[in-house]
């Protein structure tokens, strides 16, 4: 399964480094959000070394489909708009 990195989660002033919102392909509402809750989330670091950053998905965000993953450390901020993997 695939999904987008869609922004930071936060508020207006302050930002969480390590927790971010996911667009899932093909879920649009809270229901099957909730059925993705527990899965992991990888994402690809560009470059030569092709680094791993490992994530979990905890909450379903909102109601029409976005969740919520906590990585394991701070993502950059050129993460945003890129495919991650949900397993």
């Amino acid at each position: 399964m695939e999904g987008t990195i869609t922004s930071f989660r936060g508020s207006v002033r302050v930002k969480s480094k390590n927790q971010m919102l996911i667009e899932v392909n093909g879920v649009d509402s809270k229901e099957k959000a909730e059925k993705l809750v527990g899965k992991t989330v990888t994402w690809n670091t560009p470059g030569k070394k092709g680094n791993i950053i490992k994530g979990k998905i905890s909450f379903a965000h909102g109601r029409n489909g976005i969740v919520r993953a906590i990585f394991e450390k701070g993502m950059p901020g050129q993460s945003l708009g890129t495919k991650v993997k949900i397993e």
